[in-house]
């Protein structure tokens, strides 16, 4: 703590993103990074880049780049926001829609950067309870407040809701923000998207880092109504009017364009994710039904934070939150096969885990 911060910084907790290791001899399954390589659309996007157009400032619109989730997702342009990864779409969202006299509504066990926002921003939060098996339940949130926001598919629990649930909340919940955070959604979720024209208070969060294997980039984007959006792009050129580089708005065109091979690595990924479900559960693991490119495991016998400390010891890095309620489980990102062939042999080499 220094004498030089102001007071709101110096009680503030930040967000602890996941270990980022300088070895190459890890296998990294804590950050829910993709295990492909970008579209190949994306590589010839760099490779094609005109390097000389860096001495000029990107276009602070990110127009082409608007025009090209509009058309993918079926909305108008002006139903677009983009900004530098999700999280900081997640930010100007928080500045522009929850500092409300009433309380913002979030489950008590969600992206812990929810909490991170309302402190450096002075936003009351009221954390709704999962339920035992860890299910949101939006029933609960029929009560007085200044916005609601969940991640769906949530996280780091991996349970989605149906778009039914989700719908009957916005038919309930008329006269203030809800927000989807679907970062994880096109690992075999529903997208709330289609729901924003018929719901003006509805805003969809979504990001490249995750299905589009673009983390590096940093490229995220929102979709609602043009109301909600022209609200985000006051907060946004009130801080930072060019937060997409130029390579990162062309990557980010690209990727989206190729839908082939978006659905194909995809696919691949739920299709790991079930493997290792069947593998971690024949080791006594309980696994929470996942619709992420993660999956939420307890063992029935071992502490999650001793077998965590075992991985490590063998180059493997998962994923364990110490806080109270999920503090038995490991968040386990699904790598390539041999990077998940490679944990679940580890794991039988525990000496307390027998096959069963």
């Amino acid at each position: 703590m220094s004498k030089y911060w102001s007071e709101a910084i110096q009680s503030l907790t930040p967000y602890v993103p996941g270990e980022q290791p300088k070895g190459s001899n890890i296998i990294k399954l804590n950050t829910n990074e993709n295990p492909f390589p970008p579209s190949p659309m994306v590589l010839e996007a760099i490779h094609q880049f005109d390097t000389d157009r860096l001495r000029l400032y990107p276009d602070p619109d990110a127009s082409a780049l608007k025009l090209s989730l509009a058309e993918h997702f079926n909305v108008k342009a002006n139903q677009v926001f983009v900004g530098n990864g999700s999280d900081e779409v997640l930010a100007h969202t928080f500045m522009a829609f929850f500092r409300q006299p009433q309380p913002l509504l979030m489950p008590d066990i969600s992206y812990s950067f929810y909490d991170v926002y309302c402190n450096l921003y002075g936003i009351e939060a009221k954390h709704i309870p999962l339920q035992d098996n860890f299910c949101i339940v939006l029933d609960d949130y029929a009560q007085a407040n200044g916005g609601i926001i969940f991640a769906n598919p949530n996280a780091p629990t991996g349970r989605a809701l149906t778009l039914e649930k989700i719908e009957a909340l916005l038919q309930r919940n008329t006269e203030t923000v809800v927000v989807v955070d679907e970062a994880y959604v096109d690992f075999g979720a529903q997208t709330a998207i289609n729901l924003v024209d018929k719901y003006p208070n509805l805003l969809v969060i979504q990001t490249l880092s995750k299905s589009r294997s673009l983390a590096g980039m940093r490229v995220g984007f929102a979709i609602g109504s043009a109301e909600l959006i022209e609200g985000l792009e006051r907060v946004k050129n009130s801080f930072n009017s060019y937060p997409l580089d130029m390579l990162a708005q062309a990557t980010a065109i690209a990727a989206i364009k190729d839908n082939d091979y978006f659905v194909e690595t995809t696919q691949q990924i739920i299709t790991m994710r079930e493997w290792t479900n069947q593998q971690l559960q024949s080791l006594g693991f309980k696994i929470i039904p996942s619709k992420t490119n993660f999956v939420f495991a307890s063992h029935r016998y071992i502490e999650a934070a001793e077998l965590m400390g075992f991985l490590r010891t063998n180059q493997i890095l998962v994923r364990h939150f110490s806080r109270p309620g999920i503090n038995n489980h490991l968040r386990i990102t699904i790598g390539t096969e041999a990077e998940m062939q490679a944990m679940i042999d580890c794991l039988k080499r525990h000496p307390d885990i027998i096959s069963l």
